[in-house]
């Protein structure tokens, strides 16, 4: 049964069409994430579907019953409230009652004797009872600390921009709901808090639609996955990964259709430009059938993004730490850290939100200065700082006055140079995007300019704090080639395991109270190694029980019946395949021209010789135990 529908759904800005959508529905146990380009209309879509805002046209259908929570990427707070009080702010009878909960016990601390109050707190508590509310009040707390906020009583006014998003998520998850709409979820949570949520929405029976940039969330969350693009909903069973090799199938469909259009637009303009005049009402058809191919030639541009490697010269120092250690008041960021950085280091640094990863960077790049220690930066160092607040942006400028404010080129690793607007283009800001105030770009379309900005000054060590938030896949998937390229180092600090996966050979880990530990390898690397030693923690600290030493009874060695005869065969079927080795060679070499029988022939020889090499491991094997019975005889 389908939650939701949609048909002939749209909606534009201005000019600018966001989505035209004929059909689509959500149903029961579905997981579906939203996929796309920033700027295409995600959290639009999102909106328009649970009546956030209105589509231009369209139609909306909701079965009767349903209830849908969402999660706002950027949340409304009352900052007066406590925490418990804002994640209560739903409008169901369990979210009402709960806050009525809160605030009477809020008062009651106040006034103890009031009989009143108390006589309304057991009337409460009594509901409470019904609505089974009780547990929902435990549930939050556990996610809040879950999610890492453990002050339910703080104000919302004393928290971070980060615990705020937090307490959202928490209102979201613990909300009954039969369809829960989450706009990026994933931002501003470390990589186990991540993990944590992919298990609780797992485990979670109603249905899921997300946007997230995430992909090893969409890989072990989502059993469905839409992309918009260019203004088209594609819908794909299975998650990233199936998307990818879905989305890959479908493009090669369209290439081929493509290529069948562009051999029928060049015949039709072969024919116009012989001259033919619209006399008939059969020419006239025609001329209109080509400006229709045109228009559509014109529109079918893929837009693909694309980053030419420029770097200046970078000489053997980078970056030396020695023994740096950094505090702010009683709380220690950096403790007693040492490390020389090398030109080819690609460094991932991980950990919980609020233990300081951001500072290591900040120091490189010179904005605070080390309590203890000292930080030696080669005199060829040219740092290009991606850092999560990009103050820098002025909105009232254009976005090409934006990017020539840095340079006005940029010269490639072969010499050519790429003009601020052709840059521009491969970012997949057109000509008419160019002209626009930065102002009325998205926040996933500022930070890819920042990102654009940052690569225009050609820097030789790249600093990257938190890139993935708000930048979408396809920005994410050039960036990681771009990194690939770079000849200079990259440091990121980054919960996206997917990307810390493709781009770190190192990892560095903030354990809290300033301690940095070093693991050679990517996140999964690390990862597996951390929990093989959380395991053997575990091991460690259960109880040993003591068992009396065993007798140990010899056995005499000898074959058994089956590996007696295989012992005996084994060496006439080792020049069996010798000699079918042979043969297939020869066949090989005679049939170089057929291509489906030499497939076929060349599947049959890497058979063979896998078989082949099984039999010489298992010859050996067998001849050594025969060794070992002659000498025990």
């Amino acid at each position: 049964m389908n939650l939701l529908s949609v048909e002939n759904l749209s909606k534009s800005y201005g000019e600018k069409t966001l989505f035209e959508i004929d059909s689509f529905g959500i149903g029961e146990g579905e997981k579906i994430g939203v996929i796309g380009i920033n700027g295409t209309g995600k959290s639009t879509l999102l909106k328009v579907l649970v009546g956030m805002d209105t589509p231009d046209t369209g139609k909306i259908t909701i079965t009767n019953g349903i209830s849908i929570e969402y999660l706002n990427q950027n949340p409304a707070f009352d900052l007066e409230a406590t925490v418990l009080e804002q994640v209560f702010k739903g409008t169901s009878p369990v979210m009402l009652v709960l806050r009525e909960y809160e605030e009477v016990i809020e008062i009651l601390e106040k006034n103890p004797n009031d009989s009143v109050l108390q006589q309304r707190l057991i009337n409460i508590q009594q509901q409470m009872d019904g609505l089974g509310a009780w547990q929902l009040e435990s549930e939050a707390k556990t996610i809040l600390t879950k999610l890492g906020v453990s002050n339910f009583d703080a104000k919302i006014k004393t928290l971070s921009g980060g615990q705020k998003k937090r307490v959202a998520l928490a209102s979201a998850l613990i909300a009954p709901s039969d369809l829960l709409v989450l706009d990026e979820p994933t931002n501003h949570i470390d990589d186990k808090t991540i993990s944590w949520l992919e298990e609780y929405l797992n485990a979670r029976k109603g249905a899921l639609l997300m946007i997230t940039h995430d992909r090893y969330f969409l890989d072990r969350v989502v059993n469905r996955t839409i992309e918009l693009d260019q203004g088209k909903l594609y819908k794909y069973d299975g998650n990233y990964s199936d998307f990818l090799i879905k989305k890959s199938e479908r493009e090669e469909l369209e290439r081929a259709e493509g290529q069948k259009k562009q051999n029928l637009y060049r015949r039709e303009l072969a024919w116009i430009k012989r001259g033919a005049k619209a006399r008939t009402t059969k020419q006239k058809a025609r001329i209109q059938r080509f400006e229709v191919l045109d228009d559509s030639i014109t529109n079918d541009k893929t837009q693909a993004m694309e980053i030419s490697v420029a770097s200046s010269r970078l000489g053997k120092k980078i970056v030396e730490f020695s023994n740096i250690s950094k505090n702010f008041g009683d709380k220690k960021c950096i403790e007693d850290f040492t490390y020389i950085i090398q030109k080819a280091d690609r460094i991932g640094i991980i950990g919980p939100n609020g233990t300081g990863k951001s500072t290591l960077l900040n120091i490189m790049a010179g904005k605070i200065k080390p309590d203890k220690g000292t930080v030696d930066i080669g005199e060829t160092v040219k740092l290009g700082y991606f850092s999560q607040e990009y103050m820098d942006i002025d909105d009232s400028l254009r976005v090409i006055q934006y990017i020539k404010d840095e340079a006005e080129y940029v010269t490639t690793a072969d010499g050519t140079k790429i003009t601020a607007s052709q840059m521009l283009e491969r970012f997949l800001f057109d000509g008419t995007m160019q002209w626009t105030y930065i102002s009325k770009l998205s926040g996933g379309e500022k930070r890819r300019l920042y990102l654009l900005k940052i690569l225009m000054s050609s820097p030789n060590v790249l600093l990257l704090d938190e890139p993935t938030n708000d930048l979408d896949i396809a920005t994410l998937t050039i960036l990681e080639e771009y990194i690939d390229e770079f000849q200079g180092a990259v440091i990121v600090v980054s919960h996206d395991r997917y990307f810390l996966d493709k781009m770190a050979e190192k990892i560095f880990v903030y354990e809290g109270n300033g301690k940095i530990l070093y693991y050679v390898g990517n996140y999964t690397d690390y990862y597996t190694i951390y929990k093989t030693e959380q395991e053997i923690s575990q091991k460690e600290k259960m109880p040993k029980e003591k068992k009396k030493p065993e007798k140990i009874k010899e056995k005499k060695l000898k074959f058994t019946f089956k590996e007696q005869r295989e012992y005996e065969q084994i060496d006439g079927q080792i020049e069996e395949l010798e000699n079918k080795l042979e043969e297939l060679g020869t066949k090989i070499n005679e049939c170089t021209s057929d291509f489906e029988k030499l497939q076929s022939l060349t599947d049959q020889q890497n058979k063979a010789e896998q078989e082949l090499e099984e039999k010489m491991q298992r010859w050996a094997y067998l001849n050594e135990i025969a060794e070992k019975i002659n000498t025990n005889l």
